[in-house]
C-alpha cells in the first residue's frame, strides 16, 4: 500500500496541474479548430461538394476518388460518412456508390495527421491573424466564410502547439514514461485506440495526438501502429449513431463503414503480428527518423492497403450489410396520407442535405396538388360524389404536408446550412405556400362540382371544351415549373413565360365568351358564375406555377 502511495505521489508531482491543464486546453483548441474549419467549409462549399457527391459517384473508382477529395477538404471522415448516410437515407445515392465514397473517406482522413507531422504550429498565429483580418474586413459573405475556415485552421494548430509544449514536459517524468511503457499488449492498444476515437469521434484527432506523442518520444512505435488500427474502428461511431433513426439503407451504409474497418483491421493486425517491427524500421528509414511522420505515413499506408485489398469485394460487402441489417422499410408512397417520405422521423438530419430533402418532399407535395387539381376538374364534369370526397381528403393531406414542411424549414434555418442553401430557404417558404394555394383551388373546383349537383347547373359543350383547353395549358406550365424548381434548370424559362401570357389571354378570351353566352341566353347566370370562378382560379394556379418556377431566382436575389 505504501509503495502504491509513493508511486501515486510521484505521478502527481511529475504531471503537475499546469501540464494537465495545458494538455486539456490544447486538446480543446484542437477540437474546436477542427469543428470551426469543418463547419465553415460545409457552409461555404457544402452545396458544391454535395453536387460532386451526387454526380461523380457513378462507379466505385470515381466514388473512392470523390471520398478522398471530399474528406481531405472538410478534414473529417466522420462528417463525410454521416453525409453519405444521409444521402443514402434520402435516396440520392445507392449503397454501392456509398461504399466507394466511404472507402475513399478512409484514405482522405489521413491528411490531417500528415499536416500535423509537418509541425505547422509555429505558423499558427500568422494563420489565425490572416483569418481574423479576412472576417473583419471582407464584406462579401463567401470570402468572410473562407476567413472562418482559416481561423479554424489557425486555432487547430495553436491547440497542437499547446499540447506539444505540454508533452515536452512529460518526457522528463519517469512515471509518465513508465505508464506508456506498460502498454505492451497489441490487443489492448487496439482497444485503447478504438475507445479514445469513439469518445472524441474523430480518428484524425486521435492520430494527430499520436503524432505529437511520437515527436516527444513518449510512445513506442510498435504499439502506436496497433493504436492506429483501433482508431479506424472507433471512427465508425459517428456514422453508426447518425444512422440509428434512419431507414434500413442508412443503417447499411453505416455498416459498410464498420465492416470495412473491422475486416481491414483484422487483416492488418495479423500482418503486424508477424512483421510490425520491420514495417516501422522501413518507415523510420524513409522519414529520416522523424517519428511523428512515421505515425502519419503508417496511417496512410494502412488505409491505402485496406482499400486496395477490399475494393474488389465492394459488392460482397454491400450484400453482407443485408445480412447484418435484414428486412425492408415500410415504403411511403407519393399518395400516402399524413406521412412524410423524406423529412420525417426516419430522416438522417445533415445540414448539407437538409434543403435537398426538403425539396424532394416539396416535389411530392406538388405532385399531390397537381393530381388533385386534375381530379377536381374531372369531377366538375363527371359529378361523382366519391371523387369530390377524394379531392377534399387529399387537400387535407396537402395541408398536413404544408405545415410539416414549414416546421422543418424553420428548424433547418437555425442550423449551419451551406451558403447557397441558406439563400434559398426564404424562397422555399413561398413555394410551400404556392403549392398549398394550388391545392386550395382544387378544393374550390370540387366545391363548384358539389354546387352543380345540388342546383342542377349544367355546362354547355363549348364551356366544357374551353375549360379542357385551359386546363391543358395549366398542366403544361405546372409540369415545366415543377421541373424547373426541382432540377434548378432554366430549360423551360421561355416556355413558362410564353405560357403565362397565353393563359392570361385565354382567361380574358373565355370570360368574354362567357359574357357573350349569357347575353345570348345560351347559359344560366348560375352556370356563368361557376364558369367565371373556375377560369379565374385556373389563371391564379398558373400564377402560382410561375412563382414556383422562378423561386430560386427570387431566393438568390433576396440573399
Amino acid at each position: 500500500m505504501r509503495g502504491e502511495s509513493v508511486h501515486t505521489k510521484g505521478i502527481v508531482n511529475d504531471m503537475d496541474l499546469s501540464i494537465i491543464l495545458s494538455m486539456a486546453g490544447g486538446l480543446g483548441l484542437f477540437l474546436y479548430g477542427m469543428r470551426i474549419m469543418s463547419d465553415s467549409i460545409e457552409k461555404v462549399a457544402g452545396a458544391r461538394l454535395r453536387g460532386i457527391l451526387e454526380r461523380l459517384t457513378t462507379n466505385r473508382f470515381t466514388g473512392i476518388l470523390v471520398g478522398i477529395f471530399f474528406t481531405a477538404v472538410i478534414q473529417s471522415s466522420s462528417a463525410c460518412t454521416v453525409m453519405v448516410v444521409s444521402f443514402v437515407n434520402s435516396g440520392l445515392m445507392n449503397l454501392t456508390q456509398a461504399a466507394g465514397v466511404i472507402f475513399g473517406a478512409n484514405i482522405g482522413t489521413t491528411v490531417t495527421a500528415l499536416l500535423v507531422s509537418f509541425k505547422l504550429e509555429k505558423a499558427a498565429p500568422v494563420i489565425l491573424l490572416l483569418g481574423v483580418l479576412t472576417v473583419m474586413f471582407c464584406k462579401k459573405q463567401k470570402i468572410s466564410r473562407w476567413g472562418e475556415v482559416i481561423i479554424g485552421f489557425g486555432v487547430l494548430f495553436m491547440g497542437l502547439g499547446t499540447m506539444s509544449a505540454a508533452m515536452s514536459g512529460m518526457k522528463d517524468s519517469p512515471a509518465v514514461l513508465h505508464m506508456f511503457a506498460s502498454l505492451q499488449t497489441p490487443i489492448l492498444a487496439v482497444i485503447l485506440g478504438a475507445v479514445l476515437t469513439a469518445v472524441i469521434q474523430s480518428s484524425s484527432v486521435t492520430v494527430s495526438i499520436m503524432v505529437l506523442l511520437a515527436n516527444q518520444g513518449l510512445m513506442s512505435m510498435d504499439i502506436g501502429m496497433y493504436i492506429i488500427l483501433g482508431c479506424n474502428i472507433g471512427a465508425c461511431t459517428s456514422a453508426v449513431l447518425a444512422s440509428l433513426n434512419g431507414k434500413k439503407d442508412a443503417k447499411r451504409a453505416a455498416a459498410i463503414h464498420l465492416i470495412f474497418n473491422i475486416i481491414g483491421t483484422v487483416i492488418v493486425y495479423i500482418i503486424f503480428l508477424f512483421g510490425v517491427q520491420q514495417i516501422v524500421d522501413v518507415l523510420i528509414s524513409v522519414t529520416g527518423n522523424n517519428l511523428g511522420r512515421v505515425v502519419a505515413y503508417a496511417h496512410i499506408l494502412i488505409k491505402v492497403f485496406q482499400v486496395i485489398i477490399m475494393m474488389p469485394f465492394i459488392k460482397g460487402i454491400v450484400k453482407l450489410t443485408y445480412m447484418v441489417v435484414p428486412g425492408d422499410d415500410k415504403k411511403v408512397g407519393y399518395r400516402d396520407s399524413y406521412q412524410l417520405k423524406y423529412i420525417g422521423e426516419k430522416a438522417v438530419f445533415n445540414p448539407a442535405t437538409a434543403v435537398v430533402e426538403a425539396i424532394k418532399e416539396l416535389d411530392r407535395m406538388a405532385s399531390l396538388a397537381d393530381e388533385n387539381l386534375n381530379r377536381a376538374m374531372n369531377v366538375l364534369i363527371t359529378l361523382e360524389p366519391e371523387d369530390i370526397d377524394e379531392v377534399r381528403e387529399v387537400e387535407k393531406n396537402i395541408d398536413f404536408l404544408s405545415h410539416a414542411i414549414t416546421n422543418y424549414l424553420v428548424k433547418i434555418n437555425q442550423t449551419t446550412l451551406p451558403i447557397e442553401d441558406l439563400k434559398n430557404i426564404g424562397a422555399l417558404f413561398h413555394v410551400v405556400n404556392d403549392i398549398e394555394r394550388i391545392g386550395d383551388h382544387a378544393e374550390n373546383i370540387a366545391d363548384a362540382a358539389q354546387r352543380r349537383i345540388e342546383t342542377g347547373v349544367t355546362f354547355s359543350k363549348d364551356a366544357q371544351r374551353e375549360l379542357g383547353e385551359m386546363m391543358n395549358m395549366v398542366n403544361t406550365i405546372l409540369r415545366f415549373s415543377f421541373e424547373m424548381f426541382v432540377k434548378s434548370t432554366e430549360e423551360h424559362v421561355e416556355d413558362i413565360q410564353h405560357l403565362e401570357e397565353a393563359i392570361d389571354e385565354k382567361e380574358k378570351e373565355l370570360q368574354q365568351k362567357h359574357i357573350e353566352r349569357l347575353s345570348n341566353n345560351e347559359c344560366t347566370p348560375e352556370a356563368g358564375a361557376l364558369f367565371s370562378d373556375i377560369v379565374s382560379g385556373l389563371e391564379r394556379v398558373a400564377d402560382h406555377a410561375v412563382n414556383i418556377a422562378f423561386s430560386n431566382s427570387y431566393g438568390e436575389g433576396n440573399a
